[in-house]
């Protein structure tokens, strides 16, 4: 019984992502996710402390 319950949520739930996918203007998250990985870098880079030269 608990195979059959889980697989229906499963089926429920890609049924209703596929149908939301095609129906609405959904947002790329690997582009999103990329975009916001640069902006962070660039302010790491701009902030971040200067090495220490040990000769």
């Amino acid at each position: 019984m608990g195979i059959i319950r889980s697989s229906f949520s499963f089926l429920l739930g890609v049924g209703c992502g596929v149908y939301i996918a095609q129906n609405y203007e959904v947002p790329n998250i690997k582009k999103l996710v990329s975009t916001w990985m640069l902006k962070t870098k660039d302010i790491e880079e701009t902030y971040r402390k200067p090495k220490k030269d040990e000769d």
